[in-house]
């Protein structure tokens, strides 16, 4: 669909089909129309891009684009107009922010509330602090307000003990999953549960759940394996796009659990980072081979659309 996109991170669809993609250390938004070259239509102001920090995930509701980036300060998240010049407004910020492990996957769920992956930025303790939105998966109103019937009232606070979340995705049962990733050893792929507690930095991968206190993941893989940052689901398939493992990874759905994941594509396009089921059911890929940490091939970055099964 495009080549030559500047680390492209992430990707929404708008209403009428057309796709918007992030690039992390530009700050620009692009328009993807399948028709010509993508087109900037957006520049997110403030965008401080260092390590893996910068405009990272995005997501469209309505006439809203909302945007989760990192400024000088702090991880936000802001919401603007395409064709606007009005400043973006600033709907969730606070969110700490290092050079690695910032999270910025933004989606919204089937009950139209704004769900945020989150990451430790290097402070594993956040991840157990519950006062903080660092290590988290958030639960918002697309005003950036705490949302009724969270696990605490008051606060934004969905899940807890991630180490940094890059794949928010449902299934048909409206059932949340996400990606995270390992330190050294496993990574995961989790169903969130509502105030559960998943385990880290106590816990990397599956590793006993103390008493009832953790949850473990349905699914895990060697690091060197994955490296999972998006995640999308097409009828009883997960998608999950793999960056070290230079593959996507297929998880059948398969009653309340997972079944075996199977390897697609591996080493064809290098690293992997955003998945996406576009409106007329197309698989949308991104590649992440300008980032600093791959191999990067004629083309790069580029943008590619399959169909599903």
């Amino acid at each position: 669909m495009a080549t030559g996109i500047d680390v492209p991170w992430g990707l929404a669809f708008l209403s009428g089909g057309d796709a918007l993609i992030a690039e992390r250390d530009s700050g620009r938004i692009l328009r993807v129309t399948g028709e010509g070259e993508p087109q900037p239509v957006y520049e997110v102001p403030g965008v401080a891009a260092s390590g893996e920090g910068g405009l990272l995930g995005i997501a469209a509701r309505g006439e809203w684009v909302y945007a989760y980036f990192t400024a000088a300060d702090d991880n936000r998240i802001v919401r603007f107009r395409l064709g606007n010049e009005s400043a973006p407004e600033v709907v969730f910020d606070g969110i700490a922010k290092a050079g690695f492990h910032n999270g910025g996957r933004i989606a919204f769920g089937p009950d139209g509330l704004l769900y945020v992956g989150t990451g430790d930025a290097g402070e594993t303790g956040d991840s157990q602090d519950p006062a903080s939105p660092n290590g988290k998966i958030l639960r918002l109103t697309p005003e950036g307000e705490p949302a009724p019937g969270n696990p605490t009232a008051g606060s934004p606070v969905y899940s807890l003990g991630h180490r940094n979340v890059q794949g928010l995705a449902w299934d048909g049962d409206d059932r949340l999953f996400a990606t995270e990733f390992g330190q050294n050893d496993l990574d995961e792929v989790n169903l969130i549960e509502p105030g559960r507690n998943y385990g880290w930095p106590e816990v990397e991968g599956e590793g006993g759940t103390d008493g009832g206190r953790f949850t473990n993941p349905l699914v895990t893989w060697p690091t060197s394996d994955a490296s999972p940052s998006g995640l999308a689901i097409a009828g009883d398939t997960l998608y999950v796009a793999a960056l070290r493992g230079e593959r996507l990874w297929t998880v059948p759905i398969e009653g309340d659990g997972l079944g075996t994941p199977a390897a697609l594509l591996t080493n064809e396009y290098g690293r992997l980072r955003t998945v996406a089921v576009a409106p007329d059911g197309s698989l949308w890929l991104t590649t992440s081979n300008t980032d600093g940490r791959g191999d990067v091939r004629d083309g790069d970055d580029r943008i590619l659309r399959f169909a599903t099964p």
